[in-house]
């Protein structure tokens, strides 16, 4: 019988529990919950004789592997990987899944909420401004990505998009504008939603130069990753531009600075929010245990993202 842990220091809903562990017994697998672990020994412990690990943003790194002597898979509930060590996976053969997708129209309306909100000025009585007629583009076309433009061109506004890896001709069957550049993408937009993973080209890409192009008024939505920022250019076009907003779902390094001088113009979530719905937390805890009920029964890896 195969041994699944779903280890999740910020826990799955009830609901998706529930039937993220009735598929697995169905399947004849053995589920084991660690929900709120307050150390990392807990986590180490429990994964000591698992074949399968199913985690959110749980930091799954070498010590772990080390652990885990059985393990074989670790699958993401979510799009980002980058709480994995795909070095240390690969190393101790095992394989690293995502479950892209699933979480993408939280994420969206999310961070078309935080848009909204912002320019009500958080609903403090004062007038503010609409989304229709302004632009937005689109930092990354992927799921979330494609969502967002949906969305948005449902609010009346211009859409734009840019992403390296998709085509003219499929963003653009979207009913979206394709650039050709990153440049171009934010001298044409008075919103930028950001879609792009932490990685070595990215991170810290977002600077002064890409911010400073942006249209009046500017601002700039980060459902993404912290690490993409490059929070000392941040600091500096908030001084250079009174109309500059920013609005993240992630809390920067920088907060406490952000929220003494500029506390109208740039708001964060309490913590990460993007996947916070019952529908997304169904979604993507049961891709996973089915991604990795499919693994073991028909080396399913149509989803690995290491090698």
């Amino acid at each position: 019988m195969k041994k699944v842990l779903l280890a999740t220091e910020k826990p799955f809903s009830k609901r998706a529990v529930e039937q993220i562990n009735a598929i697995a017994i169905e399947a004849g697998y053995e589920m084991t919950l660690l929900e709120k672990y307050s150390d990392k020994s807990q986590l180490l412990q429990a994964v000591a004789d698992k074949d399968a690990i199913i985690i959110r943003s749980d930091i799954i790194d070498k010590e772990v592997f080390d652990a885990a002597k059985n393990l074989k898979i670790v699958v993401r509930a979510g799009a980002g990987y980058d709480n994995i060590d795909l070095a240390a996976a690969t190393a101790h053969h095992v394989v690293a899944m995502n479950t892209p997708g699933q979480n993408s129209n939280a994420v969206a309306e999310l961070a078309i909420g935080m848009m909204i909100y912002e320019a009500r000025h958080h609903f403090d009585g004062k007038s503010g401004s609409e989304l229709m007629g302004k632009s937005i583009g689109i930092h990354a076309y992927g799921n979330v990505g494609k969502r967002v433009a949906t969305l948005a061109k449902a609010f009346g506004m211009d859409v734009y998009a840019y992403d390296p890896y998709v085509s003219r001709e499929s963003i653009e069957a979207d009913g979206v504008t394709c650039v050709a550049s990153l440049e171009d993408l934010y001298r044409k937009s008075n919103y930028i939603s950001l879609h792009i993973p932490a990685t070595s080209e990215t991170k810290l890409s977002i600077n002064a130069a890409l911010l400073s192009q942006m249209l009046v008024p500017a601002t700039l939505v980060n459902t993404a990753r912290k690490e993409v920022i490059n929070e000392a250019d941040l600091l500096k076009i908030f001084e250079i531009r009174p109309d500059f907003v920013y609005i993240t779902d992630i809390e920067p390094g920088c907060a406490q600075e952000l929220e003494e001088k500029y506390g109208n113009r740039y708001l964060h979530t309490a913590k990460k929010m993007g996947a916070q719905t019952e529908e997304a937390n169904v979604n993507a805890g049961l891709a996973a245990i089915r991604q990795v009920i499919n693994f073991f029964e028909y080396n399913d890896t149509h989803f690995q993202v290491n090698k």
